[in-house]
């Protein structure tokens, strides 16, 4: 993994090997930032995506495995109730299965880069969002 900062923006290049969620968390801890949005493109091998059922209020998570298409990748970190930094990533990936290409889409849990993911990391200037838990639903959102 390398990045660098131009102007107030972060460009991350990730490599083989790289977990994205961790290495951009590491990275906001590395440089103090506390909230922030991030998007961005790359190969991956594996996938953790979860959709959240409400009646349940938990997550179901599936995996996948092979060459995934890091198709669009957006999401952002913010602080919980004690300061720990958390993130809230969507992600879509494409892959093929046999002869037919697929799509798996929604709530990403982890992802492991393949050859590279092209990563744009965009701190809150100006304050700080944190994230609130929400009883009603089990999850948690921003708070400004």
């Amino acid at each position: 993994m390398e990045y660098r900062k131009y102007g107030e923006t972060y460009y991350v290049r990730m490599d083989r090997g790289d977990e994205v969620v961790s290495t951009l968390l590491d990275i906001c801890k590395k440089e103090g930032i506390r909230s922030a949005c991030y998007s961005g493109i790359g190969g991956c091998s594996d996938v953790e995506m979860q959709v959240f059922i409400p009646e349940k209020k938990e997550f179901e998570t599936t995996k996948v495995e092979g060459m995934l298409e890091l198709v669009s990748l957006m999401g952002d970190v913010v602080c919980d109730d004690e300061g720990k930094l958390c993130h809230h990533t969507h992600a879509m990936f494409a892959y093929k299965e046999g002869d037919e290409h697929k799509v798996i889409a929604g709530h990403m849990k982890s992802t492991t880069v393949l050859y590279t993911a092209e990563i744009e990391l965009r701190p809150v200037k100006g304050g700080v969002i944190s994230k609130q838990f929400d009883p009603e639903t089990g999850t948690g959102f921003w708070k400004f």
